[in-house]
């Protein structure tokens, strides 16, 4: 699949390169750490994904997949040569995901927190009790868009996420862009319970994977991680005891030192 569209893109930094993914009701900003951290040593470019930051916005002609955004990301992949990493977070790791799966020879390694592969549950179990949490409150947000009030919607989603008032808690310069986004959750919602992939395709991925979990996540994201992790032929598991699932944006520093670790010994060498 090939798309007209093409993302905006941060960049920072020299040599070997590494493509950045962010979680949805965010943008590549929330990876400017990261590109910190790396520049001196790796090539960073951070997308912007369908409707997120500076990007083309999220189409309405047709139902958005998970192949629509790797196809978003081409233009990104041409300008990282002939090989590269991936990191992403949460819909942005399972975007990973899917673009190694479509580029297994020029994907070097991976490195995700909490992908949101919620089609993984439901293939294992139709309706699983452990994808209700997200699937409840993702259809909340959802209505409360259509009744015309983004504020409910990013409290609903925002609070599933990161615990019970943290919207109330955040900042009014951040809750507004993050409102804003939600005009997108049942779209996300839809390409992550749908998307087609099934779990022992995984398993085709043989280059090094840092899969990263906060203890204090919902179940659904620890649920797809059980599964995943359980396929993945060369994984390395970090469990972050006090961390969630909005871990690199919360405990960033904590998060991006594992990354650049994992980055430097499987594949600092152009």
């Amino acid at each position: 699949m090939q798309s007209s569209l093409a993302p905006h893109v941060r960049e920072a930094g020299d040599g070997p390169a590494v493509i950045c993914l962010h979680s949805n009701a965010s943008s590549s900003a929330q990876w400017r750490g990261l590109m910190e951290r790396l520049a001196p040593d790796w090539r960073v470019l951070a997308p912007d994904s369908l409707g997120a930051g500076r990007s083309p916005a999220w189409p309405t002609d047709r139902v958005v997949t998970l192949a629509d955004e790797v196809a978003l990301l081409e233009p990104v992949f041409a300008a990282a040569g002939e090989s590269f990493c991936l990191v992403g977070h949460s819909y942005g790791a399972a975007v990973a995901l899917k673009a190694a799966l479509a580029n297994p020879v020029r994907v070097r390694a991976i490195a995700v927190y909490e992908p949101t592969l919620f089609s993984l549950l439901e293939q294992e179990s139709p309706g699983h009790e452990a994808a209700d949490g997200i699937r409840f409150a993702a259809a909340d947000a959802a209505a409360a868009i259509e009744a015309g009030d983004p504020d409910a919607a990013a409290r609903r989603f925002i609070d599933y996420w990161m615990g019970e008032g943290s919207w109330q808690r955040m900042p009014p310069a951040r809750q507004a862009p993050i409102a804003q986004s939600m005009a997108n959750v049942a779209g996300w919602a839809h390409a992550l319970f749908t998307e087609p992939t099934p779990l022992q395709a995984f398993a085709a991925l043989d280059m090094p994977v840092l899969y990263m979990t906060g203890a204090r996540s919902p179940a659904s994201a620890r649920g797809v991680a059980r599964l995943l992790t359980g396929v993945l032929p060369d994984v390395e598991l970090i469990d972050f005891e006090a961390l969630g699932h909005m871990g690199p944006v919360t405990h960033a520093d904590t998060v991006n030192e594992a990354v650049a670790g994992f980055l430097a010994r499987c594949c600092a060498s152009a």
